[in-house]
């Protein structure tokens, strides 16, 4: 399975020598988790996620046979950080006036 993971995912991206698949067996689910270059992430989730959603689907129904749950996700090495809504206003001076 994590032949054919890396096999989809490298035809997909513009790097595929930094694609790094690992594969976590548990008793009952796999996990398979992707790292790849930051401007190759886009290409693997594809429109509204279609391109990931379309590889899961097949991973799942493939490792069904196999007696075992599959999943497949996207690491990324770096936390994304929710950019800031609020307005920062310049400090008021609070010396009373003479």
């Amino acid at each position: 399975m994590k032949t054919f993971i890396e096999y989809v995912v490298k035809a997909l991206v513009d790097f595929p020598n930094e694609v790094d698949i690992r594969e976590i067996d548990g008793e009952r689910t796999v996990v398979y988790e992707l790292r790849l270059n930051k401007t190759d992430i886009g290409k693997v989730i594809g429109k509204q996620g279609r391109t990931i959603q379309s590889l899961r689907t097949l991973v799942n129904g493939a490792s069904i046979k196999l007696g075992k749950r599959a999943m497949v996700e996207i690491i990324e090495d770096t936390p994304y950080v929710k950019p800031s809504t609020e307005t920062s206003s310049p400090p008021t001076s609070s010396t009373p006036s003479t």
